[in-house]
């Protein structure tokens, strides 16, 4: 048996601010609508993981989702630009991220991220 996918499911009464938030600010494909439930992710490969923590390091909390970009500074632009406050960072990361958290229009604290070696 393979895993053939992984999806996270986030209950909200707002499917609305999710779109706003993954699909208007950080630019996921809309997969999948049915009114009640609205599905974001790629049309390319994306690499898929799970992680289980008791802390989000650098003594933060765990994180709800972590999403890796290609240009970390363009997201936080992004945020701020949209008035999303920023409740961590940025800041470069000694197991070699740099990152900044948020929190979505949901409550969900999210870890953008990317690798300082792709920044």
């Amino acid at each position: 048996m393979k895993v053939k996918r992984i999806v996270a499911n986030i209950a909200t009464a707002d499917v609305a601010a999710a779109r706003r938030f993954y699909q208007d600010l950080l630019g996921l494909d809309l997969l999948m609508d049915h009114g009640w439930i609205a599905t974001y992710g790629a049309d390319r490969p994306m690499n898929v993981q799970v992680s289980f923590a008791s802390q989000g390091g650098s003594g933060t909390p765990v994180p709800d989702l972590s999403i890796e970009v290609d240009d970390l500074d363009a997201a936080l632009d992004r945020m701020r630009g949209a008035g999303v406050p920023i409740v961590y960072g940025p800041a470069d990361e000694p197991w070699g991220v740099r990152r900044f958290y948020v929190r979505d229009p949901l409550g969900k604290l999210v870890n953008i991220l990317v690798h300082k070696d792709q920044d």
